[in-house]
């Protein structure tokens, strides 16, 4: 039998580019197992069902090393269960020397333990990178104003009053949380944040 493995990651959810490779080997539309979860881990409800499924001789398709997985170890430990222990063959659609139905002996052998181990190195490597330029690109915008994380909720319409009222000890930290309809830590927050110098009030 012959199957295929998609996997796209939350942030891009379009696999038709995977689809279209796949459907090009000739696998049928039944056999392909799709996950769009991150690549971290195969902690992934698809590719688990798949790896039930096959058997010895069956044929896997993927179309990168990088959509199998991006963690070196765990991308290793996957591709010697799915070949050696399942005798599954895999076809890495864009990496032709990564195609365990060639090179048999030890020579071909050899030569695909050493490309895989290049790639999925390459693929951890890109997936850390991608971690330090998100975390470069929010360290950024935070120096320039850039607010992350939901937006502040409006002051109620009687906020000044009520704080004034509180602020002349006219009224109780909870009586005024309960006039501007608050918990009282959220009204204390926010009457300290107004109170800031160089806040707005909002």
């Amino acid at each position: 039998m012959t199957y295929g493995y998609i996997r796209v990651s939350t942030r891009e959810q379009n696999e038709d580019r995977q689809l279209i490779a796949m459907h090009g080997a000739g696998v049928p539309p039944e056999n392909i197992y799709t996950d769009k979860q991150s690549g971290k881990d195969f902690d992934r409800p698809d590719y688990k069902k798949l790896f039930r499924r096959l058997r010895r001789g069956d044929l896997l398709y993927i179309k990168s090393i990088d959509r199998l997985g991006r963690n070196y170890e765990e991308i290793q430990l996957q591709w010697r269960l799915l070949t050696r222990e399942k005798g599954v063959d895999i076809c890495v659609l864009d990496m032709p020397l990564l195609d365990t139905r060639r090179g048999k002996d030890l020579v071909g052998t050899f030569l695909s333990d050493v490309v895989l181990q290049v790639l999925s190195f390459v693929a951890e490597n890109e997936r850390d990178n991608i971690r330090m330029r998100q975390a470069e690109g929010i360290a950024a915008a935070k120096l320039k104003g850039v607010r992350f994380g939901r937006p502040p909720t409006p002051l109620p319409e009687n906020f000044h009053s009520v704080l004034a009222a509180w602020r002349d000890k006219k009224i109780t930290l909870r009586e005024a949380a309960k006039a501007c309809k608050l918990p009282t830590g959220t009204f204390y927050h926010k009457a300290r944040e107004y109170e800031r110098p160089g806040a707005d009030g909002v």
